[in-house]
């Protein structure tokens, strides 16, 4: 209601005031005790729409006796246990209350008790009933229908409301009673909305809301790995609050998704159930439905599932409306079978048993609709007015409950006494604090004030009836304690298993659950599957619990559900790509075919290398050794060996040693070869030409200044290296970029030496130098004689070489991006440097060792010549290559040879 509304005014309008005292024309003058209650069947009707017990101080009470009435009737069908247990339960509770001499003494309750008739709008009409006495009303120009003025009686003052039972009726009948300062009590109403303690601040209930209830459900659904489900509410604030605090918890926690939200009219036209379990199916991995519903709709939903053979799809999961009756589920057993259903923590109250059994139409007629339930609850008729229809047989009134009928206790009726001994122990604090050690009421209490009993309802604390506490908190709440059960079908029998407790945490038996399956395991209500191990979730946008499941791809793995991420550089993703793992770095290993070769040729070279050296040595003044330039051709020598030697360098684990001497030696021995092979040429080449010009032998020619200039360029290579070790010092690295293939199971980390494709150029390049001048040298002396100081072969040599280099390069070059790349440089590398050596070798060397070893005959002295003399057989022997093409089968070699014999050692 807006706070503006004024009730006394309104509630004096000449339509609410002829309510009042028509009403005060017809029941409240006869009804002045229970005993005065008509027993005329004929004036039933008239007079039976509520309960009056005198007391003290008058309580109120609002039940839902009947249900809702159809075709524009206010009440339908009599309510045997939400109706009458509840309202047979307060009557209960205040006969003890005033039989307790602690609770109360010499104050006795009485009460005012009306049937809602499961209606919001019929129930605020009957709560009028409790403000009569707040009002000062006016009824000259009211007059009965009989045409006799009112007769005023002096209307109850209710002091505090017992109900209501729906949270619609609730909700409707506080917006009355908050207005006039009087305490409500619910006994089972729990929707969230009355919790709002601005709008309903005269509120209070013993029963759990649903916001609870709601989470207890959630807690549930999280328990039960489902995360896809729909919710089914019945139009009104019970089921609209309930579904609604279920959706804020599933966005506030999130994991849960509500595939489909449903509402249930309050008048549903034919087929309308249908049309729902349709629509339900239209979103099939959502099994799981979320039930905020009467029982009666509940009742439908099921029938409506069974027609359209669903039974054992839908995993129903029923708030406190469902709990654990019969009345839903009967006829429908293996539809339902399987729900879980949520109840409030409730025990049965045995004295409340044993005094309904011991209600019969004698010793209860009080209860003015008592004899509508003998006629239900025994299938029989009192009198030839009684309200059962059809021929039945006639009620003796010698029937028992629970003898003669079935008989199980209602849910609710625990909380019903809790809500009026809250009431009473709120009047009894109150009673305490202002009458203290006054025996009854005393005048303080004469005129109860709302609000203060309000204040002391708020801070009661007792055990209640089933004994358990009732307190309540600010906003009027009772604590949530939960019973959960799931409706179970053992072989034959249908029943309610507890199956676990909620307060304020679930505690869930899962192994005491049962399927239709048959199954052990938790039966699924997911949008989509979890993903596998390595892949992330692609989220339906606008549905974050249905998804794609995308593998991680290449070096990327699963960092959480929904993003994949890059390894780091030096690692690669796990088997199942949910981390990273190291990058296995490897070597060229000795064993591998790749060093193996490179090895062998290496070796055969080293022995072939050392033999020479051993011969020259052991043959060190001989003519031969001596004219092929003993100490050129150690040096010469020394740069072969070193360049085979390379080769276990570049094979060898890299570590700060082997990567220095790599540096070092790396170009060191082609510049060792070069350098020496440049010296001689260059020496052959300025004999030659100065010959031309004059008799007087050039400078530098002797073995000493050769050793000097060849050493020089030597150390030109020495010096690069040791600035390259000042500005870089040498240390291995891990190359993981070399080996990075596509399938990151296959990469791997290279450990090698921190020389650059660039670095090794540099280091090369200036042997490369020496080699291409000393080629053009050779090329330059291609004219002098055939065996004049080896110059033929060195350009032969030379020649080879460059090819073999030419042909190292492109495969060197090109390689760089292979994941072989390892390998494939290294061995190109080192079988370049072998075969190079090799071609000096077996060029400028072999022959003279087959000489020395095999032809000892032809290594003997030859006469010395002058250096004119030398001059001119060499001219001569240009002069003879000319003709050479038309002398026969080697004369001109002959007597080139004849020439040369004669000048070797003079040059030498």
């Amino acid at each position: 209601m807006e706070p503006q509304w004024n009730p006394t005014s309104y509630l004096q309008s000449p339509s609410v005031v002829f309510l009042l005292v028509a009403t005060s024309c017809t029941w409240l003058l006869p009804v002045t005790s229970p005993q005065r209650i008509p027993t005329d069947p004929q004036a039933a009707p008239e007079y039976a729409h509520s309960i009056r017990l005198d007391g003290d101080i008058i309580l109120g009470g609002l039940f839902p006796v009947h249900s809702r009435g159809d075709r524009g009737t206010p009440c339908g069908e009599l309510k045997k246990e939400k109706g009458i247990h509840r309202l047979e339960a307060m009557m209960f509770a205040i006969d003890l209350i005033n039989k307790d001499p602690e609770l109360l003494p010499n104050i006795t309750l009485g009460a005012r008790i009306l049937d809602t008739c499961s209606r919001d709008t019929y129930a605020l009409e009957q709560s009028l009933t409790f403000v009569q006495a707040l009002i000062e009303r006016d009824g000259s120009d009211v007059r009965c229908a009989n045409g006799d003025p009112p007769i005023f009686t002096k209307p109850d003052k209710i002091v505090g409301v017992i109900g209501a039972a729906a949270s619609s009726v609730s909700i409707m009948v506080a917006n009355i009673l908050r207005l006039f300062k009087i305490p409500q009590i619910s006994y089972a109403s729990t929707a969230p909305e009355l919790s709002d303690n601005t709008r309903y601040d005269f509120f209070s209930r013993v029963v759990p809301p649903d916001s609870y209830q709601a989470q207890a459900m959630m807690d549930i659904v999280t328990a039960m790995e489902w995360n896809y489900v729909s919710t089914l509410a019945s139009e009104g604030n019970y089921g609209e609050s309930g579904v609604e605090a279920f959706i804020q918890i599933s966005r506030e926690t999130g994991g849960v998704c509500i595939a489909q939200s449903l509402k249930i009219p309050r008048e549903p036209r034919p087929g309308e159930f249908d049309k729902i379990i349709r629509r339900l199916l239209e979103t099939s991995n959502a099994r799981a439905i979320i039930m905020f519903a009467n029982e009666d709709d509940i009742r439908r939903v099921l029938d409506a599932a069974k027609r359209n053979n669903q039974t054992g799809h839908f995993l129903w999961v029923g708030s406190d409306s469902w709990g654990s009756k019969i009345s839903p589920v009967i006829g429908q057993e293996r539809v339902a079978e399987g729900a879980i259903t949520i109840l409030p923590k409730r025990a049965s109250v045995d004295a409340f048993d044993r005094y309904f059994r011991s209600r019969s139409l004698s010793n209860n007629r009080r209860n003015v609709w008592f004899a509508e339930f003998w006629e239900e609850n025994f299938n029989c008729k009192l009198g030839m007015h009684g309200k059962r229809p059809g021929s039945l047989k006639k009620c003796t009134g010698l029937e028992k409950v629970g003898r003669d009928s079935s008989y199980e206790q209602e849910g609710k009726v625990q909380f019903v006494m809790d809500a009026v001994y809250a009431m009473a122990h709120a009047l009894h604090r109150m009673h305490r604090e202002l009458c203290y050690g006054y025996p009854g009421l005393c005048p303080r209490m004469a005129s109860i004030d709302g609000k203060e009993l309000l204040s002391h309802i708020r801070a009661v604390s007792f055990n209640g009836s089933a004994g358990t506490p009732v307190v309540f908190n600010e906003n009027g709440d009772a604590p949530g304690r939960y019973d959960i059960f799931q409706y179970q079908i053992n072989r034959s029998t249908a029943e309610y298993r507890v199956i676990g407790s909620w307060t304020n945490k679930l505690h869930l038996k899962v192994e005491a659950m049962r399927w239709k399956t048959g199954d052990p395991s938790l039966p699924p209500s997911v949008c989509s599957i979890p993903c596998r191990a390595g892949e992330r979730k692609k989220v339906v946008k606008g549905v974050p619990c249905c998804w794609h499941c995308e593998r991680c791809e290449g070096y990327h793995y699963q960092a959480s559900e929904f993003t994949c991420e890059l390894c780091p550089y030096e690692m690669r993703p796990d088997a199942n790509r949910t981390g990273c793992v190291p990058i296995p770095i490897i070597k060229l290993e000795w064993h591998s075919p790749w060093a193996v070769v490179p090895v062998f040729i290496s070796m055969l070279g080293i022995i072939a290398t050392s033999f020479v050296i051993v011969t020259f040595v052991r043959y060190n003044d001989t003519p031969i050794v001596r004219a092929s330039g003993r100490e050129m051709s150690y040096v010469l020598l020394t740069g072969i060996f070193l360049c085979y030697a390379i080769t276990f360098l570049m094979i060898a684990t890299p570590d700060v040693g082997v990567c220095s001497f790599r540096r070092i030696f790396l170009g060191l021995g082609m510049c060792f070869s070069y350098a020496a092979l440049l010296t001689k040429t260059n020496r052959i080449h300025r004999i030659f030409e100065q010959g031309k010009k004059s008799v007087t032998a050039p400078r530098f020619i002797s073995p000493a200044s050769q050793l000097v200039i060849t050493f020089s360029l030597i150390s030109v290579q020495l010096l690069g290296v040791f600035v390259w070790f000042a500005v870089d010092p040498p240390h291995t690295v891990v190359d993981y970029g070399e080996q990075r293939t596509q399938d990151p199971i296959a990469a791997r980390g290279v450990l090698k030496c921190d020389i650059s494709d660039l670095s090794l150029i540099c280091s090369l390049g200036y042997s490369i130098l020496l080699m291409v001048t000393c080629t053009v040298y050779a090329i330059k002396t291609r004219g002098v004689p055939e065996t004049f100081n080896e110059a033929k072969p060195i350009g032969f040599t030379m020649y080879t070489t460059c090819i073999i280099w030419l042909a190292f390069i492109p495969i060197f070059f090109g390689t760089s991006q292979s994941a072989e790349r390892m390998y494939i440089q290294t061995t190109t590398l080192t079988i370049s440097l072998s075969l190079s050596a090799s071609v000096s070798l077996g060029m400028l060397y072999m022959p003279k060792v087959y000489i020395i070893l095999f032809h000892p005959e032809q290594n003997v002295p030859k006469r010395k010549r002058s250096f004119k003399a030398i001059v001119t057989a060499a001219t001569m022997s240009g002069k003879l290559t000319q003709k050479g093409g038309d002398r026969p089968n080697g004369e001109v070699k002959t007597e080139l040879c004849e020439s040369m014999e004669t000048n070797s050692d003079f040059i030498n």
